[in-house]
């Protein structure tokens, strides 16, 4: 039953007290120190303690080697790095971690790694050199086009000009052409430059290009269509090809620099057609060399990223387990020979046998001469606390420990919990439709549990499927719950019996239970169907839940002080029985209680009293007579005798308690002041480790304050904490009514057009609001209103919770760890 224990060797799970703890001491030879911590890793059954806490982590013995596991690390998370991008999935691991050799790894480990950065350094050239080209031949072609149709043009304009000029010759004089021939003499040859811009930057480069070179370039640009993986970032962009023609060498010069600034890729190109058509071919040659060579390094990178999936999971395991060992060993202590290491740490008291059969097996596997040495230590530090769970006690066991671990062997509320959160929970969410929603929800995570146990959920589905046993029984319970308020998505249904009761006339059948006749027995189980729809449902209902919650409220809390009295005798404190324990269930009962009796007398005899009317004059008028509202003879007798008890029980509470342990402590340190130190060792050695709780001093003024403190909350609390369970009221009504409104004021209504859109409309509206409001927002709201009930009105009563919770050394969870 308990998941950690091993065959048949420990005791049957008990979740009321933690387990039995102690500390042991193992004094371990060097030559078997790393086995006997990996054994006891696999055993997981003891959480060291760190002897070298003064030392920082550079100064203790084994530093080296967890800087080398460090390292190994480091490559393994650098491969599964280069695995995730190229899709390659490591496989499950075949062998065990024990069959190979650290040092085969490491050696291993930096051969793949060497191998690896050379391939991807290779690509990475290889696929710069692949990208240039590809934005070279952009600027060729697009580029080219642009010189082609410039030159066509400018083609086509000389023609014209020379034409124009062989008509206008007749009519010049020599001096004109003269001028013509100087002028033409005079003309600047204009250079240019050519490449590609992102495109989010091309208008700004111009408007630079044009101020800094004061309107003297001439720019065009020309929009590449598809997007171009840039080589300096390998990542895709849109950009643009533009061609810059200049005048001087200044003008090139800036030109260059805002390029540079603009992350511009600049590329040469030729006036020549020839010689450009000459570059394409030799472009589109070397593209498609480039492209076969960096498709070969790719099939070869792919195949060794394979050779690593194979072993991956393996070297990973075993360079953590490694790793988790040599923290461990760093926490033990080398003795004065330097020839054992000295651990200490906590263990179950069961776990004893298989702690010296680990030690044993480590040392005849290691070949030592000398055997382990394994001893119990006396201490007064307090040990960690240790609940056996399994899969079904654990998510309850998470919900009682995030309030407060339990202190060590202090009652654990957990054990009621499993029953009494998800009761609560379906109190408040009574419907027993919704609870057969929830159920098969829940019974999908259940059966799929070892398939989903491997997959990665996010995170609201990971929180589902830890508490599945936990929303199993909500799921129960509120079924349970459901059938007694009669409510299947919110409509009563006969399933037990017909209604008891039948209409005198046919008037009555509309919207009141006056003309309504008992004609047959009760009904057997829960709610009479007839009350639903009528216009006593709701005050009927409110009054029965109103009372239910009470009664419940104070159940649940006379269950925690009755804890309160098993932990005092447990923890053989006499003081707390008589002034805690004893006070506390007088002051509860002498007004809770007795309302709660109230309450069941008034439900089987019928009587029309008015419970509110009672309790509040029994404080302001406790003398009056009741009149019609009492319930039994002698009953103002009785309220005077408990509103007696209920005031002498704060007193009782507040001061014996501090002035019985002044007086004990100063008969347990009478004479004591200068107590001589002892001899031996190994006391010497567990006082400094335990600390020296016996010797402190004892502050009356302040244990007088907590004990106020704790009186007066307690006191407060009995008022607020019963009000606070009517919130289990509340929401159940809550429930009841949205369920209804989207019944009738949906479904009825959409039902009611007689047209199949609407219906349809109406249904898929219905659906969603069920789940999206009820299933879902209703279910988170009743579980942190019942966890509320459970953390503050239920477990403040007795659950101290401060303990810390116990840390085995364990491979289970080093393997289920992601570096």
């Amino acid at each position: 039953m308990a998941e950690n224990g091993g065959g048949g060797c420990c005791p049957p799970m008990d979740l009321m007290r933690s387990e039995p703890m102690q500390l042991v001491q193992l004094i371990v030879p060097m030559e078997s120190a790393h086995l006997t911590v990996s054994y006891l890793g696999d055993l997981g059954l003891v959480q060291f303690k760190d002897l070298n806490s003064e030392k920082s982590p550079f100064q203790r013995t084994y530093a080296a080697q967890i800087k080398r596991c460090g390292e190994m690390a480091r490559k393994i998370r650098f491969f599964k790095d280069q695995m995730s991008k190229a899709g390659v999935l490591p496989k499950e691991m075949l062998g065990k971690e024990n069959d190979i050799d650290l040092d085969d790894v490491e050696e291993k480990l930096g051969e793949l790694e060497a191998e690896l950065v050379e391939i991807n350094a290779n690509n990475d050239k290889l696929q710069r050199s692949y990208n240039e080209l590809m934005e070279y031949k952009l600027v060729l072609e697009k580029a080219g086009d642009f010189f082609s149709s410039a030159h066509q043009s400018a083609t086509a304009q000389h023609r014209e000009t020379e034409s124009q000029q062989a008509a206008e010759d007749l009519l010049e004089s020599p001096l004109l052409q003269e001028e013509k021939s100087i002028d033409s003499s005079k003309q600047v040859k204009l250079g240019f430059l050519t490449g590609l811009v992102p495109r989010e930057k091309s208008m700004v480069f111009e408007r630079i290009l044009f101020r800094a070179t004061r309107g003297n370039v001439y720019i065009r640009q020309t929009v590449v269509e598809e997007p171009v993986i840039d080589p300096s970032s390998g990542e895709k962009a849109e950009k643009n090809v533009f061609v810059v023609f200049y005048s001087g060498e200044r003008a090139k010069s800036k030109i260059l620099k805002i390029c540079e600034a603009f992350g511009a890729n600049r590329y040469p190109f030729s006036e020549d057609l020839g010689k450009q058509a000459q570059m394409i071919t030799e472009v589109s040659g070397r593209l498609t060399e480039l492209k076969t060579t960096i498709d070969a390094g790719l099939g070869h990178r792919n195949i060794l990223l394979q050779t690593i999936g194979d072993k991956f999971e393996l070297w990973s395991l075993k360079v953590r387990k490694e790793k988790a060992i040599y923290h461990t060993l760093n926490m033990l202590s080398l003795d004065v020979t330097k020839k054992c290491l000295v651990a200490e740490g906590w263990s179950p008291v069961f776990a004893s046998k298989e702690i010296q059969e680990a030690l044993e097996r480590a040392a005849v596997d290691s070949n030592s001469q000398v055997g382990s040495i394994f001893q119990v230590l006396r201490t007064k530090e307090l040990p960690p606390t240790y609940f056996r769970t399994n899969k079904f006690t654990s998510a309850i066991q998470e919900i009682v420990d995030a309030y407060g671990v339990a202190k060590y062997q202090e009652a654990n509320p957990g054990v009621f919990t499993i029953v009494t959160f998800p009761f609560l929970f379906a109190v408040m969410f009574g419907d027993w439709g919704h609870g057969i929603c929830l159920l098969l929800a829940t019974m999908y995570l259940i059966v799929k549990e070892k398939k989903l146990a491997s997959q990665k959920l996010g995170d609201i589905m990971e929180m589902a499927f830890g508490g599945r046993y936990v929303i199993f029984m909500m799921s129960l319970f509120s079924i349970y719950t459901g059938l007694i308020y009669n409510e299947f998505f919110s409509i009563p249904y006969p399933l037990f019996a017909p209604s008891a009761y039948d209409c005198r006339d046919a008037s009555c059948s509309e919207a009141t239970t006056i003309g309504l006749i008992k004609v047959r027995d009760t009904y057997p189980f829960g709610l009479d169907p007839v009350w639903h729809g009528t216009r006593s449902e709701l005050p009927f209902l409110n009054s029965l839940k109103m009372k239910m919650s009470i009664l419940l409220g104070v159940s649940q809390m006379n269950l925690g002080i009755i804890m309160s009295y098993f932990n005092a005798r447990f923890f053989k404190s006499s003081v707390n029985i008589w002034f805690m324990f004893v006070p506390q269930m007088i002051f509860l009962n002498s007004l809770f209680g007795y309302l709660s009796v109230l309450i069941i007398i008034k439900w089987c005899t019928g009587s029309q009293a008015d419970l509110y009317h009672v309790m509040i004059y029994m404080f302001l008028s406790p003398t009056d007579e009741l009149g019609e509202n009492q319930l039994f003879p002698h009953q103002k007798t009785v309220q005077l005798v408990l509103l007696f008890l209920a005031l002498v029980s704060v007193p009782c509470m507040l001061l014996p308690k501090p002035f019985i342990l002044k007086k004990q402590h100063e008969a347990r340190h009478q004479g004591q002041s200068y107590a001589p130190i002892e001899e031996t060792d190994e006391s010497l050695h567990v006082e400094t480790s335990g600390g020296s709780h016996g010797h402190e001093e004892f502050e009356f003024s302040e244990v007088f304050v907590h004990q106020l403190i704790h009186t007066i909350e307690f006191v407060l609390g009995a008022v607020s904490n019963t009000a606070s369970y009517l919130r289990l009221w509340a929401l159940s009504l809550a429930h009841s009514e949205l369920s209804s409104v989207f019944y009738e004021k949906v479904l009825l209504l959409a039902w009611g057009y007689n047209n199949w859109l609407i219906l349809i409309v109406g249904i898929i509206v219905f659906v969603f609001a069920t789940v999206g409001v009820l299933l879902v927002m209703e279910t988170l709201s009743a579980f942190l209103h019942a966890l509320r009930l459970h953390w503050v009105e239920f477990q403040n009563k007795f659950y101290e919770g401060d303990g810390y919770k116990f840390a085995p050394f364990s491979f289970v969870l080093t393997a289920s760890e992601d570096e």
